[in-house]
């Protein structure tokens, strides 16, 4: 017998649970279809797992460089299976609440695969949702008033290149490492490439980063890009700009892989234990039906407006699948304002410039709003301000003192464009400027507000004051 709700949301990631507590706080009958595990890949293949990773990484480059804090510690090792073994504890007590979430919510969850129907006997529009349960059960059919496609995306190979799961690895495979290679090629500068060459050289393989561009994070602003190559240089890891890979030259044998690539020196060869390709992720657009309805996809995302509604305005979709700014967080305020506007309430549309991003990476960067050269090519005439912190008390007290925070703001406004941050702690501080573009604060607003001392927090206050000339420790 078919049930009926309200809404029905494919996929439980991020884009997905959270759009379903909203809607069930809002008084609607709601289930999600979901074909692994709710959490999706920022709970199991993301963000989570790679983050308790990165924790253990810095955890035991902090001990090994003890003594400079005047703890001796002897000799220090690393248990790879422990580490592997506190992810997978994180990552299970964090699914549990999900799932404790959902009983909350009374949201009813369909383990399975769910497929968009056309118009049938159970709705002349399309819709109707198909689930091929896991369990082998009969398909459910769930016909709802609304659906939010939220089926995210996977890592995407490039050609030539295809996982393995061995030697040549997805960052789904990454997480699942066994023991810590001894060398990795890095295929992709991005921030998840970033990421894993941060943690992998503090775990202490000898790590190599490919990158096509003439920058890594080639999103962020050029100064922290070039801060954080600089940075990680010092810490060991080679990185290749304007480098293309050529993948047929591609070997794997005795355990190892060689590749050669397109450099400004000329075609080099590079050897490593295994190679991690991350070069972006791809949309997960098959398979779900959409060849059943008048939705649209270009350039593998599906076409929405600014309330997340397809062409099938009952049909809205959110996160990874719409393309974007690709982020779990990003991903629950656009399930959030679909649910919103599904209900008939205020939904504002995102200000996408308001949204923070963050690497992960030691040192971590993080940013919102405009670069200095975008603000620059859209046409602003922009005044900066920058403070180090090499000039912070307790940046010095950490031993964490390279990097500095970074303001763009408008010359004739005083309008904050974009903060832009690289060193100690700055995923946690850039809440902060997020706040100030909200607001719409202006630099003099920032630098005016009091910052607690001793704190990191100080440099944002400084290089707000900075924009003008008047920060005071520089």
């Amino acid at each position: 017998m078919a049930e009926e709700y309200d809404l029905i949301i494919l996929g439980g990631g991020t884009g997905g649970y959270v759009a379903a507590i909203r809607a069930s706080q809002l008084g609607l009958k709601t289930a999600i279809v979901e074909k692994s595990k709710l959490g999706g890949t920022c709970l199991h293949k993301g963000c989570i797992p790679s983050k308790a990773l990165l924790r253990s990484a810095e955890v035991f480059k902090m001990a090994k460089n003890s003594e400079e804090f005047g703890v001796n510690t002897g000799d220090i090792t690393l248990n790879f299976t422990k580490v592997q073994e506190r992810k997978q504890e994180i990552i299970h007590t964090l699914y549990s609440g999900v799932k404790g979430l959902m009983k909350k919510g009374k949201i009813d969850v369909y383990e399975g695969i769910g497929r968009i129907l056309g118009p049938s006997i159970f709705s002349p529009m399309p819709g109707t949702v198909s689930v091929e349960m896991n369990d082998g059960t009969d398909n459910q059919m769930l016909i709802p008033k609304n659906v939010i496609i939220a089926t995210g995306s996977r890592p995407r190979p490039l050609p030539g290149l295809t996982f393995d799961g061995d030697v040549i690895l997805s960052s789904d495979d990454a997480l699942e490492l066994e023991s810590v290679p001894s060398s990795i090629l890095i295929v992709g500068g991005g921030v998840i490439g970033i990421e894993w060459a941060s943690m992998l050289v503090d775990f202490g393989a000898k790590v190599t980063v490919l990158e096509y561009g003439g920058r890594i994070v080639p999103t962020e602003d050029e100064e922290v890009s070039r801060e954080m190559e600089r940075l990680l240089k010092k810490r060991g890891v080679d990185i290749v700009t304007k480098a293309r890979v050529l993948a047929e030259t591609m070997e794997k044998r005795d355990g190892s892989v060689t590749i050669q690539a397109e450099t400004a020196e000329g075609v080099k060869t590079y050897a490593a234990e295994k190679m991690l390709v991350s070069v972006g992720r791809q949309a997960n657009v098959e398979g779900i039906g959409l060849e059943n309805t008048e939705i649209e996809v270009e350039k593998g995302h599906i076409l929405v407006n600014e309330f997340y509604q397809t062409k099938e305005s009952h049909i809205y979709a959110v996160g990874d699948v719409i393309g974007g700014l690709q982020l779990a967080h990003v991903a629950s305020h656009e399930g959030l304002t679909a649910v919103h506007h599904i209900a008939g309430g205020e939904a504002d549309p995102i200000d996408y410039t308001t949204v923070p991003k963050c690497i992960y990476s030691s040192p971590e960067a993080a940013s919102v709003g405009l670069t200095e050269q975008e603000a620059k090519e859209q046409g602003y005439k922009v005044k900066i301000g920058k403070f180090s912190f090499r000039a912070i008390g307790k940046a010095l007290v950490y031993g964490e003192s390279d990097g500095f925070v970074k303001i763009v703001a408008d010359k004739q406004t005083d309008d904050l464009l974009g903060v832009h941050m690289i060193g100690p702690h700055v995923t946690d501080m850039i809440s902060e400027a997020g706040l100030a573009r909200v607001l719409d604060a202006a630099a003099w607003e920032v630098g005016h507000t009091i910052h607690p001392h001793p704190t990191l927090s100080e440099a944002v206050g400084e290089a707000a004051l900075a924009v003008d000339g008047k920060a005071i420790h520089s």
